[in-house]
């Protein structure tokens, strides 16, 4: 499949030399100068993946996030030099689904974009989820309570599916970050916790439950 992928970067000298790993492992590129530019793009022409800088002129990676959020599920790659923790919480919380700190290596910036993609287009064939009011159609990616679809990102998505496939199990937050990741993550696990925090706000079930020290579990 040919994944088309959106950069906005400000820096013209990362943004095309990320257009040139990139273009390595046949993903079709476009780019943006700024977030308003980037916006105008992604309201033209579909993309399958965005990897948003977030240091940027008129509109930030934050405002930028928080737009696309208000109209699309699709994945977004945070870029940032940004290294506090809290910096990256807000990400999070916008919905974003992965961030890279800079200066990256390109290597794993393509495993990180591999990863994504994947992920975001996996099909778990004929699996449907069921836990009371809720259910979550595996094959559209889709989330209903009482029969109301829940609009989530596709990393919210993709936990919630992981804990409904290990109801009353407890999984740790290492373990959801290797199943959804999908790569070996050595960075803040606890970034987990604004994922649950964003899903339980959006379903309003209580079923989703924190295991004090260790993880989280689906249970009654």
């Amino acid at each position: 499949m040919n994944y088309k992928i959106l950069v906005i970067e400000d820096d013209l000298e990362i943004q095309e030399l990320i257009k040139q790993f990139l273009k390595t492992q046949n993903y079709t590129l476009a780019v943006a100068s700024d977030g308003v530019e980037g916006i105008k793009k992604l309201n033209t022409q579909p993309f399958d993946l965005i990897l948003l800088d977030v240091m940027m002129p008129n509109l930030n990676g934050f405002e930028v996030a928080k737009m696309i959020r208000s109209q699309s599920n699709i994945p977004i790659i945070f870029l940032t030099a940004l290294e506090e923790e809290q910096d990256q919480m807000k990400g999070f919380d916008l919905g974003i689904d992965d961030y890279i700190t800079k200066p990256f290596s390109f290597h794993v910036l393509i495993r990180r974009v591999q990863a994504i993609l994947r992920r975001s287009n996996y099909k778990n064939r004929g699996n449907d989820l069921h836990f009371n009011e809720l259910n979550v159609d595996c094959d559209g990616y889709k989330a209903y309570v009482n029969k109301e679809e829940i609009s989530l990102t596709t990393k919210e998505f993709e936990i919630l599916q992981l804990l409904l496939h290990n109801e009353k199990k407890v999984l740790t937050r290492e373990i959801i970050v290797e199943k959804v990741w999908g790569y070996d993550y050595s960075g803040e696990t606890r970034m987990i916790d604004t994922h649950i925090k964003n899903l339980r706000k959006k379903l309003n079930i209580p079923y989703i439950k924190t295991v004090k020290g260790i993880g989280y579990k689906i249970d009654e």
